[in-house]
């Protein structure tokens, strides 16, 4: 397998959160959010390199963080950009020329197990662009401005997309050079390869691999904790 580099865009401020500082230095189980997700990179065999992405404000803390965990996989802490996109193409830009394939996860997604890392690594070796997502239990109502229903798409065809994502990293940075030049912004990095024409592979997440991004979503994440010490 192919040494593999880790961006981990953390940089939002989580404002839906309402904590008045960045989410991932919440504490999930007696510690920051950050750190559950950089430990699972840090323990994983596979991963050689790990750039931490974040605001300028928050840079400090986070290398404070990593010296205190001790996180010797990260090479780089560097700060963000304007959007998400403009910081994940400059994490890729600080991972060493000898990494060819490239995983962007989420700095507030800190409960992927190393089990499902794993799978994931395994399940898309053979994919340049790969990324992981479950079925929706809801019926999705597509609507107008005005909250007019337009149409019922059926659920099969559809998925809630998570991170980890993973590309060769070529054409992830070709894509986000192309986008750069056409000031294009995609909803994330698959995105990117799907308006360059690119396919881009979908396998199974897990209902666990959840986006800390409000406060029910960190008592969720506490309780998963719980049961999974339990």
């Amino acid at each position: 397998m192919a040494e593999i580099g880790i961006v981990i865009p953390a940089a939002g401020q989580g404002k839906r959160m309402g904590a008045g500082f960045n989410k991932q230095f919440l504490l999930l189980r007696g510690q920051p959010i950050l750190v559950h997700t950089v430990r699972l990179f840090e323990e994983s065999s596979y991963v050689s390199e790990i750039v931490i992405v974040g605001a300028e404000s928050d840079l400090l803390v986070i290398k404070e963080l990593v010296y205190h965990h001790k996180f010797l996989k990260v090479v780089a802490i560097i700060q963000g950009g304007a959007q998400r996109q403009d910081s994940v193409r400059t994490g890729v830009q600080a991972l060493s020329s000898t990494i060819q394939r490239v995983v962007v996860h989420d700095g507030a997604r800190p409960l992927l197990t190393l089990q499902a890392f794993h799978r994931f690594l395994e399940e898309t070796e053979e994919f340049s662009a790969a990324i992981m997502g479950i079925q929706l239990k809801d019926t999705i109502k597509r609507v107008d401005l005005s909250g007019k229903v337009l149409e019922t798409p059926p659920r099969e065809g559809l998925r809630a997309v998570q991170t980890p994502q993973i590309f060769d990293r070529g054409i992830l940075e070709e894509a986000h050079h192309q986008a750069e030049k056409v000031g294009y912004y995609g909803t994330d990095d698959a995105a990117l390869l799907e308006w360059m024409g690119y396919p881009v592979q979908m396998v199974e997440g897990s209902q666990e691999n959840i986006k800390v991004t409000t406060p029910d979503d960190l008592w969720l994440a506490e309780r998963i904790l719980a049961m999974r010490e339990a």
